[in-house]
């Protein structure tokens, strides 16, 4: 699974999977996020440590996903992470025709 960034309650914690069994902090863990006014939208100043945490850049897209313990940012698309398990089951349940259709 991927590696994601949870803030949770104003504190940040890392997993290496969101299947893990509780969070690991990382160094950043007391840098803040900044929120600004840009024109009448607002925006968000990420520390660089956290950027680099997260394999972002400058451009990239933040999805958020609400869990029981806050919100998740993750730069992977949950929608994508649900269409590639479902082609994984579907080519398990299968796996026979297709290595027929190879031959």
């Amino acid at each position: 699974m991927a590696k994601t960034t949870k803030l949770v309650r104003g504190r940040q914690t890392r997993s290496h999977n969101t299947g893990d069994s509780g969070p690991v902090k990382s160094p950043s863990a007391k840098s803040g996020i900044k929120m600004i006014r840009i024109g009448t939208s607002t925006g968000a100043i990420f520390p660089k440590e956290m950027l680099a945490q997260l394999k972002v850049h400058q451009g990239d897209t933040l999805f958020t996903v609400e869990t029981p313990d806050g919100v998740l940012l993750t730069p992977y698309d949950p929608d994508v992470e649900k269409q590639l398990e479902a082609g994984r089951e579907f080519m398990r349940e299968y796996r026979d025709t297709f290595r027929a259709l190879a031959q």
